[in-house]
């Protein structure tokens, strides 16, 4: 049901270093959740996924990786917030239209499986 609403329209950008890309990403849930619940954010650029490792992630100005986000139990990732998904790499992306796609696998508590919800989206980089 979230699926078509975690990647916020629009937002796809190269950081202003040049060192990578970022985009925003809304939790696929129906209320906040502590941010050592998020298992996994995996993100794809026209077909190629980007090493874990890779993936940064930002909300009210403070940053993380996916593998700090275990020990994170005193700040949340709230509904309807927009996080900022950021890939450390060499370069930016080329200016015009990416298919990127977003995967966010969350633990929750009382299943007994880690959900993963999958949203993909053409968006834009501008020149």
């Amino acid at each position: 049901m979230y699926d078509k609403h975690i990647i916020y329209p629009d937002s796809l950008h190269n950081l202003a270093n040049g060192g990578g890309f970022a985009l925003g990403v809304r939790l696929p849930y129906y209320r906040g959740q502590p941010l050592s619940v998020v298992e996994d954010i995996a993100v794809k650029v026209d077909g190629a996924a980007v090493p874990r490792d890779q993936v940064r992630f930002s909300v009210r100005g403070k940053t993380w990786t996916l593998d700090q986000l275990e020990e994170i139990t005193a700040e949340r990732w709230e509904f309807g917030e927009v996080a900022e998904v950021s890939v450390v790499q060499a370069s930016g992306l080329a200016a015009g239209f990416h298919e990127v796609e977003v995967g966010v696998q969350l633990r929750i508590s009382y299943l007994p499986w880690s959900p993963v919800t999958t949203c993909k989206r053409t968006e834009t980089v501008a020149a």
